[in-house]
Formats: C-alpha cells, structure tokens, sequence
C-alpha cells in the first residue's frame, strides 16, 4: 500500500490535493531576489548554496519561518481511532487546521517515540556518570521534554537529577520554542539549556569532553547540505558542481570543476568512487568508453559532506559520544537527477508543491535528502580513525564503535510502547507507516584514544 512507503513530510503533501497555485504567485518578489543573491560575484559550492537557503540568518527556511516545525496542542489518542481511515482523516484535519510544514515523527507520537529513544540510552548507558544528552536540531523540544519526562519517572532519581540536556539549534525562533516547551515541566528548566549556534563549527564547542554523553540527531541529516558531482557521460572523470550567476539575466546556473575541494575528495574516498574505477579491466573501460560515446548518459551523485564534517567535528570534541540518529532511508516522487537526490518542497495555504530543481529554493522551501546509512556507518566509522580509506586496510587496533541499523519499527518494538500507537483494529501508523526511516545507533569501544 502507498501509505507504507510515505514519510510525514510527504504524507503533509498528499493530503491537500486540491489544485496548487503556480509556485510564482506564491514568492514574494524579496524571496525571488534572495533566491539569486545566495550567490554573487563568485561562484559558490552547491553545499553553500544550500546551506544559505535554508540557515541564512534572515531569509533562510528555518530561520525565517518558525512554523516550519509543529507542536501538537495535545497529544494523538490512537487507542480511540478505529483504525487507518480515521487516522488520516485526522492527520488531514490537523494540517489543514495549521499550515504547518510538517509534523516530525516524535511530534506526532509524543511522548511515545521519545520514551522509546529515551529507553535505549538508559539500557545503554554508563549511569555510574552523570547522565549527559546533546541534541542536535531539536526541532520544538518535544523530544527533550519526553526524554527527560521519561528520566524522571523510570530512572533513579540521582540520574534525573545530575543529568544535563543541551540542544544545539542554529534558529533563533526554533531555540525559543525548545525553552517554551521543555519549560512546562519546571524542574526540568535548571536541567536544560539551548545554545545557540551550528553545530558543524568546531569553534562552538570549546575545550574536548572526554566523559560519556549521548548525541541524538532525529531528522537532521536530511537537512545537511550537501555537495553535487557530476561526469558528462559514463567514463569522464567526475567533476565537482559550483553555483554561478549569470550577469546579464541573473538566473543561476552550475559551472564545473575538477575535483579539488577537500571535503568533497574526503567523501568520495570514502565512497571508494575513483577505486571503482580503477580496478576494471582494461577492456571493460575501453568497451564502455564506446559505449558512452553512441549513448553518452550523464552522472550526478550527491555527496554528504554535510554529514561527514558534522560527524568530523562531534568526534573530535566528544570521543566518548554515543550516538542515536533517525532519518528518511529514501524518499519518494523525487524528480531532481542524482544518486541521493533530494525533494525541494514547499507550502502555503495548505497547498503543496515540490521544484524540479534545487536551484528553485528561494528560502521559502524546505530541501532535504535521504540517508544512505551504510554511508552514514563508514563515515562514522571514518572519523573515529577506525576507516583508512587512503590505505588497504583498516586501523589494526580494532573498531571504535558499535553500530546498528534498525528499521523504525524494529527500534520502537524494542525499546519503544507500540500498544500505545496501536489503533482499535490493531493498525499502527509508527510500525506500519514509516517503512523509509531507520535508527543509527553508536556507541565506543574500548578502542577509543
């Protein structure tokens, strides 16, 4: 069924089906200049590019739109729908009623999917240390609330009351609906804290922590910028896409480079792209260089390098990090080229639409990607010193981390209530509905510095 294969952000889109407006009469003409004045003089790397349509401190999606992100007045009382049907008759009612972007899964299930997240870090846990939790885009802080509302009811007091939650959220309107939310438990308020900064800059972090602490990342990877590779045909080497703008027009355009940006080369080493490559036989290169000469098929590949400098950053400051992160595995209807190609969507008026093509977002439309999580285990992998890819083989000292993939819900029925979720005909939309997302747990080992 379609539903098994939808995420909520998509699920917001499919239900307003009435006819959208052309995307034109929707930007303002400020938007539609902010749109090109990303870019000036000189050509950026597509990972700016996105990082200023979406962060940029005035025009950017989360910045300027604080409804980007709901907060339910109440939570959803599955146990008195009768099933599937009265389910999304209800999710439809609530979006119509809001205009909000989209609801995030753990809103949607509050206090539910915290309480299960909240569950694995205290199964995991060295509890004989102060309990400490850095979250990364906390979203409206229901996640905070449910984890720490989870903590003072099922752990000993000592670690509820020595614990520390730290959410690291870069938009100002974002980080005062975190405080408002969380503050409706009191004591929780002397426990909690956001700073205000991107979480990507090493210079934020200060000194390197090295006592345990938890990071969680729930729908953040897909908002990481990330960076555009592209070959003209089948065999031509890659070559690294910038952002342009064309004087006379002023209409965007990429421009393309040999590869030599670090973080980007950092990615496709960790790919094993140019190995690829280099490992096939003589023949085989110079039957497909025939072969794209008569069908030349353009390649476009989309690198998370977003990710990769996120995750350089959390394990330089916080080597003993334990790590728990949820995102979209893929996405559907994605009409933009690439390998990992992302939706750029929009709303108004209860309307929605996606672009054809990232160089669309004008601040006013949310971009996100899906995780390839195998990708996601090497890098991690990668930045812990365990992962040489410049070398044949691994560190011989051993794995630093533990990971595990799980689907969604596999993770809730582990450590989650799915009773809670569960409708009157048994139908549950956490298990049932969120078949594109997955869970990344890591924890160190004893392999650490």
């Amino acid at each position: 069924m379609w539903s098994r294969t939808f995420s909520p952000k998509k699920l917001a889109f499919l239900f307003h089906p009435s006819k959208v407006k052309p995307l034109d009469q929707w930007v303002s003409p400020f938007q539609a200049f902010f749109s090109t004045d990303i870019v000036g003089d000189q050509p950026i790397l597509v990972r700016d590019f996105i990082h200023s349509a979406l962060y940029d401190p005035n025009h950017g999606y989360f910045s300027q739109r604080s409804r980007s992100v709901g907060v339910l007045d109440r939570s959803i009382k599955f146990n008195q729908l009768g099933g599937r049907k009265a389910y999304l008759k209800h999710l439809d009612k609530i979006y119509k009623d809001s205009d909000i972007g989209w609801f995030t899964p753990v809103e949607l299930f509050k206090p539910w999917y915290a309480h299960g997240i909240a569950e694995a870090i205290l199964r995991t846990a060295n509890l004989s240390v102060p309990l400490k939790i850095y979250e990364i885009g906390g979203g409206s802080g229901t996640c905070a609330k449910g984890i720490m509302d989870y903590i003072k009811l099922n752990a000993p007091p000592r670690v509820y009351n020595n614990m520390t939650y730290i959410s690291v959220e870069i938009s100002l309107s974002l980080a005062k609906i975190q405080r408002e939310t969380v503050g409706e438990v009191q004591c929780h308020s002397s426990r909690f804290r956001v700073e205000r900064r991107d979480a990507a800059d090493r210079s934020g972090w200060g000194e390197v922590q090295q006592e345990p602490c938890w990071v969680i990342m729930l729908e953040v990877l897909d908002n990481l910028p990330h960076d555009l590779i592209y070959s003209k045909d089948q065999v031509s080497p890659w070559m690294e896409v910038w952002v342009e703008k064309q004087v006379e027009s002023g209409t965007l355009s990429e421009l393309y480079k040999p590869l030599e940006d670090s973080l980007i080369k950092r990615c496709f080493k960790i790919l094993d792209m140019d190995k690829s490559q280099a490992t096939q036989s003589g023949v085989i290169l110079k039957a497909k260089s025939i072969w794209s000469k008569v069908f030349p098929k353009p390649q476009r590949c989309w690198l998370p390098t977003g990710c990769l400098k996120l995750l350089d950053v959390v394990h330089g400051v916080l080597p003993k990090m334990s790590l728990i992160a949820s995102d979209f595995s893929y996405l559907p209807d994605v009409t933009i080229p690439g390998e990992r190609a992302p939706l750029v969507s929009t709303k108004k008026d209860g309307r929605s639409s996606d672009y054809s093509s990232y160089l669309d977002a004008k601040g006013d439309a949310d971009i996100f990607f899906p995780t390839d999580f195998r990708l996601l285990e090497l890098m991690d992998h990668y930045c812990s010193g365990w992962l040489k890819p410049d070398k044949d083989q691994s560190s011989k000292q051993g794995k630093k981390r533990r990971t595990i993939i799980l689907d969604t819900s596999s993770f809730m029925e582990e450590f989650g209530l799915p009773s809670k979720t569960r409708t009157k005909d048994g139908y549950n939309p956490l298990l049932d509905d969120f078949k594109n997302t997955k869970f990344y747990l890591s924890v160190p080992t004893h392999n650490i510095k």
